[in-house]
Parts: structure tokens; C-alpha cells; sequence
């Protein structure tokens, strides 16, 4: 009986961990580049919100490839997998400082702005990224040219008081853009594990309501 308790708890680990998932792909109006994302090297999630690996995940280092996106293409990214925890999504965009590039910088200091987010519809209660492989916007006209992180994060709500962040960046650099200025924040900082989006519980009472946690999409 002990083996097979063992068995049994060694089946539900193995389920649990292939339902985590890794954003691989960077996707510019239809091509793909892997070489461009700063990919963690498994598909362990983001758990403690102060931690530096909310920047990008636990690989924040500089890859070898730096992909060239029109203000106003579309960006986007894609999983190994489909969203199966429950939670929002979003994409950040950091602007890299003077005097490094997307492949030098490691995303410290108030930065990031966010372009675009995923959340909830109700009657039935869903998350609208579920069962999703791939999650896109466009990058605002309006945005300045330069060398950018483009970061995405999806949150699985599935535990209660435990959310877990999937993160991965790309390194790009914005062409053709424009004088906007984007209210920004630093990651990590921008959200605590307080907020409602984050220590919600979504599965009783089921919520009536609900904000992505982090600022509001600014477009431009």
C-alpha cells in the first residue's frame, strides 16, 4: 500500500509539473525567432514577487539575437504548451537606457510600461487566455525608437494565496516610433502579493469582478 501511496504522489507531481509552461517564441507579424528570447531554463514558475526573476524569469541573461519591430506591428509570444492555470496575462515593454542595449541591459529601475492585458469574463466566471498557446498586441505608434525588453507574464491563480508567474522576455529594438511617454514602473515593485488580483481566490466565492493586477495598458 505504501508504494502504491508513493506511485500515486509521484503521478500527481509528474501532472502537476507538466501542466507548467515556458514562453519560447518571440512572433513579429508572423515570423518567429526563439534566438531573440530570454526563455527560463525550465518551466518552474515565478512564485515570490520580490524576487529579481520577475524581470524575466529565472534566465535574465542576453541572448544572441535582437529582432527589429515597427511602431505598430504586431508582437506577440508563443508557449511550448497551452495556458492551463487559470490567471491573466500581460505585456510589458522596458525601455533600455542609454549606454546599453537589449542584449546588455537587466531590466533594473523604472522602466516598464505595459501595452497590453488579459483578463476575466463572467456569466460563467473564465480567464480568456485559457487553453491559449499564443498571446499578441501591437506595439503603440506613439512608443519612441530604441532598444526595448519586451516582457510577457501569465499568472496561474489555481492555488489560492499562491499565484505563480510564467515570464519571459524578448530583446527588440522599436523603429519608425514616436515622442510618447509612458508612465512607468520598476520590476520587480510594480505589484505585491496583497493586491486583489493576486490573493484572490478563484475558486469560492466566484468572483463578480476582477482588475489585472499592475498598472493599466498605456497605448499611446
Amino acid at each position: 500500500m505504501k508504494v502504491l501511496s508513493s506511485l500515486a504522489f509521484i503521478a500527481a507531481g509528474l501532472q502537476v509539473a507538466s501542466a507548467h509552461y515556458i514562453w519560447t517564441t518571440l512572433i513579429t507579424n508572423g515570423q518567429s525567432s526563439t534566438a531573440a528570447v530570454r526563455a527560463p531554463p525550465n518551466n518552474t514558475p515565478v512564485e515570490a514577487v520580490t524576487s529579481t526573476a520577475m524581470v524575466c524569469g529565472a534566465n535574465n541573461r542576453g541572448v544572441s539575437q535582437t529582432v527589429s519591430v515597427a511602431a505598430g506591428a504586431s508582437v506577440g509570444f508563443k508557449l511550448d504548451n497551452n495556458l492551463y492555470h487559470p490567471g491573466p496575462a500581460a505585456i510589458y515593454m522596458g525601455q533600455v537606457p542609454g549606454g546599453q542595449t537589449a542584449a546588455t541591459w537587466d531590466g533594473s529601475g523604472a522602466n516598464w510600461f505595459k501595452i497590453a492585458e488579459w483578463g476575466a469574463q463572467f456569466n460563467p466566471f473564465k480567464f480568456v487566455t485559457e487553453g491559449q498557446s499564443q498571446l499578441s498586441t501591437t506595439i503603440p505608434s506613439n512608443v519612441p525608437s530604441g532598444d526595448y525588453l519586451l516582457r510577457i507574464e501569465q499568472v496561474g491563480l489555481h492555488v489560492a494565496g499562491a499565484p505563480q508567474y510564467y515570464i519571459s522576455c524578448a530583446q527588440i529594438t522599436v523603429t519608425g516610433g514616436g515622442g510618447g511617454n509612458p508612465p512607468r514602473v520598476s520590476i520587480p515593485g510594480y505589484v505585491s502579493r496583497s493586491d486583489p488580483g493576486l490573493a484572490v481566490n478563484i475558486h469560492y466565492p466566484i468572483p463578480t469582478s476582477y482588475t489585472v493586477p499592475g498598472p493599466r495598458p498605456w497605448r499611446g
